[in-house]
């Protein structure tokens, strides 16, 4: 049966109740582990209403487009915004928020079919369609509220959204390999806009993304929110420099484009400060045609080391248990670490499963503030780093995954990144 195409404008149905503003709404680096072969997880494993979000991001006032592209009967849409929420999320498979809008009731999808969703005037932040059938499947589509303009807040925060299509082993055509690079290396490219697995929910989420969006939340923090093809939208460096005291880079920030790569640079020299609370960021330079995205070299490669950005660079990743971090001696130890209780050789929090450390491509005069020893073995050492630029640039780079995995939880990790916080942003 050919598949059905039909955009359905929502606030048709929604005459009876509410108004339409508010919906429509330099060495070689270790391998990378391979998800190649593996059996398929139970949260990916089930049944849900596939439903996928045609671009990154949207800005208040615009209608989106959403796909639901499996048949499901009796379908409810709601519209939430994550990190506000109270509730825990406890399975990768779930994505829990605040609601923005009511429920409603939107008929039936046949195999495939496009709704609008006007979006409202909802503060800039990660966002999700939540879609109910009849039959009891769930599912979810994430999507970014950008601001209406750059600058709306003096401070942005990049959400990883080409690395979460990197990570998606959807397979759409059939032959029993996820369709990316992580369900087959001769793979090379990446269809964006497609569901993901885990009932529409990005790979790791829960771990890499939501707890820093909680922080943020609690904290009261006002930002921009963004994704990558937001940062690649802007005009040029100075652009992001007239509108950000800082950029925070919060997850697994592998997949950069050339474009993104120029401006972060860019903002850093002009003076830009920089946040990077994962490890393994600009690893990877790929290249967009459309709605494909094609992985090509690793910028180290290019001539362009990512330590030369960061201060530290992807060197290995293992399943050995996390260790803490250990504080080492730095100039601006005293500050990172102000009102912690923490000195040289205390221990705090616990990072491994990706590790950075600093190489010969790191800028000089970068401080190791933090190390985890001999994570994956001797010389295995992640290193948390800190450098500052001739034109006033500071940038920070945690070292390691999961350092925000207990942001929320954890006081000598919230008071770090706000001690970041208040040096690095200017309002």
């Amino acid at each position: 049966m050919a598949a059905r195409s039909l955009m359905h404008s929502v606030p048709a149905l929604l005459a009876a109740g509410f108004a339409a503003s508010t919906l429509l709404a330099a060495s070689r680096p270790a391998p990378e582990p391979t998800f190649e072969g593996r059996a398929p997880t139970r949260a990916e494993l089930m049944p849900s209403v596939e439903a996928a979000f045609l671009r990154e991001s949207y800005a208040p006032g615009e209608t989106a487009r959403l796909v639901i592209s499996n048949g499901a009967r009796g379908i409810k849409l709601q519209v939430f915004h994550s990190g506000p929420e109270r509730a825990v999320t406890r399975s990768n498979s779930t994505m829990n928020g605040v609601p923005v809008t009511p429920k409603v009731a939107i008929g039936s999808s046949n195999g495939r079919r496009v709704v609008g969703v006007t979006i409202g005037r909802w503060p800039s932040g990660l966002y999700f369609a939540r879609l109910r059938a009849d039959d009891g499947r769930v599912g979810f589509a994430p999507f970014v509220v950008r601001p209406r303009r750059l600058g709306e807040h003096r401070v942005a925060i990049v959400l990883p959204t080409l690395t979460w299509q990197a990570y998606n082993l959807r397979d759409e055509d059939g032959d029993g390999k996820g369709d990316s690079w992580y369900g087959d290396w001769k793979t090379k490219t990446v269809r964006l806009g497609r569901p993901y697995l885990s009932r529409g929910v990005p790979y790791n989420f829960r771990r890499y993304d939501l707890p820093f969006l909680h922080w943020l939340a609690r904290k009261g923090k006002r930002v921009d929110v963004l994704a990558q093809s937001d940062l690649e939208s802007a005009p040029s460096p100075r652009a992001l420099a007239a509108a950000y005291d800082l950029i925070v880079f919060p997850g697994h920030h592998e997949y950069v484009t050339t474009r993104e790569y120029d401006l972060v640079e860019g903002y850093r020299n002009l003076g830009g400060n920089l946040m990077f609370l994962s490890a393994n960021n600009f690893f990877w330079q790929v290249v967009k045609h459309g709605n494909v995205m094609t992985k090509t070299k690793l910028w180290r490669d290019l001539g362009r080391p990512e330590a030369a950005l960061i201060g530290v660079q992807y060197l290995a990743n293992g399943k050995a248990p996390k260790k803490p971090w250990i504080v080492r001696r730095s100039r601006s130890g005293s500050w990172i670490f102000s009102g912690t209780g923490l000195r040289e050789g205390s221990a705090f929090a616990s990072g491994g499963v990706e590790i950075d450390r600093t190489s010969q491509a790191s800028p000089s005069g970068v401080e190791v503030v933090a190390e985890v020893p001999d994570v994956f073995g001797p010389g295995m050492t992640a290193q948390m780093s800190y450098y500052e630029t001739r034109a006033g640039a500071q940038v920070f780079a945690a070292g390691a995954f999961y350092f925000t995995r207990l942001i929320d939880l954890d006081p000598v990790v919230s008071r770090l990144v706000e001690n970041l916080w208040a040096q690095f942003a200017r309002n």
